[in-house]
């Protein structure tokens, strides 16, 4: 019964201090440096993202499907979520019929 008494303090204290230790190293992670910057001028100017596929993008797209589609006609087993394989876009090949 004394040993309970004795350890209870010893495992919530060791508890707490390792919450503490926790939350200072993520403190400190936090913490910024500051540097200086060249101001930047109006003429870099961010281009803004895409709303629309270029004729580019969807040349890809075909290839892509073809490759799919020719891998699976050759293996016979359907293409699985993150099982693509690496695909090299070539831009001269004819697009999509």
């Amino acid at each position: 019964m004394n040993q309970r008494h004795i350890l209870q303090p010893l495992i919530s204290s060791a508890i707490v201090a390792s919450a503490v230790a926790v939350v200072s190293l993520s403190a400190t992670a936090q913490t910024t440096t500051t540097t200086t910057r060249a101001p930047t001028t109006s003429t870099t100017a961010v281009k803004p993202k895409p709303s629309s596929a270029t004729p580019q993008m969807i040349l890809e797209a075909c290839q892509r499907s073809k490759a799919r589609r020719d891998k699976f006609l050759q293996n016979g087993t359907p293409e699985q979520f993150g099982s693509e394989e690496p695909f090299t876009f070539n831009p001269s090949a004819p697009g999509c019929s």
